[in-house]
């Protein structure tokens, strides 16, 4: 008889609501270039960001792909003005790198909650 499949980390809500809590701290990690927020949250985001770091790369080639992973971004983010900056600007710095675009620094605990905390940034 096959394992019960497991559902993932859901930080307090639906699937939708990660995705999207998920696709804000994105979008607010390529904006400053690094965030603070739970250590939970930034190993969950680590991925997310890494991936979307690799098709911004791959949308620099001018290539019939080129537009289609560019509203693939856009779709997940859902903000044209990080779209284009992580286009244009994040991704142009990681052409000589094959992966490890962040990284995550451990600060200690929350004042209130104990929460782990830790610092997300573009390196």
């Amino acid at each position: 008889m096959p394992a019960t499949p497991r559902r993932s980390k859901r930080f307090g809500g639906s699937a939708a609501h990660q995705r999207l809590l998920l696709a804000n701290l994105a979008a607010s990690l390529f904006a400053a270039e690094g965030i603070v927020t739970t250590e939970a949250k930034a190993k969950a985001l680590r991925p997310i960001a890494e991936k979307l770091i690799t098709k911004a790369k791959k949308a620099q080639e001018e290539s019939p792909m080129r537009v289609h992973r560019i509203r693939q971004i856009q779709g997940y983010l859902g903000d044209k003005e990080m779209t284009n900056k992580l286009v244009n600007e994040v991704a142009p710095r990681y052409t000589q790198r094959n992966g490890g675009y962040t990284r995550i620094l451990k600060l200690g605990e929350r004042h209130g909650d104990n929460a782990p905390m830790a610092r997300i940034e573009l390196v």
